[in-house]
């Protein structure tokens, strides 16, 4: 059972954590639970909060993609929020949102992040290709992107041959 001076230290708590930082109800939720607090105390405390604004999934998602729009892909984004405890629905607003405003190109940073490692018009080993197109898959960018801008930077591979 949750007392009343559970609930308030809860909610001292709560405040004190977002004076630091923004964060999700998920997030602030389980913060408070590993602080030792019950789940009935953090559940009031994460809507003491929210009552007053304090605590807005769909602001925190808008701040998050804001942020990473320009580095990372879409894809990439929606699976750290989503891990974030963040809806689907508040994600997909968010980004709606923020693409009106950033208009974010992902080819731009598949370049970039392409530039980072080999040169334009550089002829790859097999393994160095495959090395290359896991790495930008593994970070959510699409596959006939990730083509485009090889093709566009003049960058190709060697097949392997074997040894007769």
């Amino acid at each position: 059972m949750c007392t009343s001076s559970d609930r308030r230290e809860a909610r001292k708590k709560a405040l004190r954590l977002l004076e630091h930082m923004d964060r999700t109800e998920k997030g602030l939720l389980e913060k408070l639970k590993k602080a030792g607090f019950t789940q009935e105390a953090a559940e009031d405390a994460v809507t003491y909060v929210k009552s007053f604004g304090y605590l807005n999934d769909l602001r925190y998602a808008s701040y998050y993609i804001s942020a990473r729009i320009h580095s990372k892909s879409r894809q990439k984004i929606f699976q750290e929020l989503l891990g974030k405890g963040v809806g689907l629905s508040t994600i997909q607003a968010a980004w709606e949102e923020q693409e009106e405003l950033e208009e974010p190109d992902e080819r731009t940073i598949i370049k970039k992040e392409i530039e980072k490692k080999y040169q334009p018009g550089i002829l790859l080993e097999e393994k160095q290709m495959r090395r290359l197109y896991g790495y930008l898959a593994r970070r959510g960018f699409k596959s006939g992107d990730i083509f485009s801008v090889l093709e566009e930077l003049h960058i190709t591979w060697e097949p392997k041959t074997e040894d007769l």
